[in-house]
């Protein structure tokens, strides 16, 4: 049976979360293939509250190492390809702010698709298609 699913996630930052000691959201997906990820940044965030979205102990997005996403009253939203395999499906969010007081939430939603349903044929079946066969 295949599986579609769209998964959200919330927190609201404080003081004590700091990009040395930001505060980290387990976040239980499916298997699968990460689709579509949309980050919300409220208004009044001011570019001061930061996310980054990590698996395995890597930095998964934003791509470069050591940066993140932030923006103010802004949706970071991106589509991707990214195979989740069973049995390994938490990806980690860390998430810090500078701002002093007045946080606000943020919203993570992360789509996931079945590999079937957005790669329909394998390569080796595209090929024979392809050439006819």
């Amino acid at each position: 049976m295949e599986v579609w699913v769209f998964f959200v996630f919330s927190y609201t930052p404080a003081a004590a979360d700091t990009e040395t000691s930001p505060h980290e959201i387990k976040m239980h997906l499916s298997s699968g293939v990460i689709h579509q990820v949309d980050v919300l940044f409220q208004d009044g965030c001011n570019h001061e509250e930061f996310v980054q979205i990590h698996h395995g102990g890597y930095q998964v997005w934003p791509t470069n190492r050591l940066e993140k996403l932030r923006g103010n009253a802004t949706v970071v939203s991106f589509r991707d390809f990214y195979e989740i395999d069973p049995g390994d499906v938490i990806l980690t969010a860390k998430i810090w702010t500078t701002l002093a007081a007045s946080w606000k939430e943020i919203i993570i939603q992360i789509g996931i698709l079945p590999k079937g349903v957005l790669q329909p044929l394998s390569f080796d079946e595209l090929l024979k298609a392809a050439q006819g066969v």
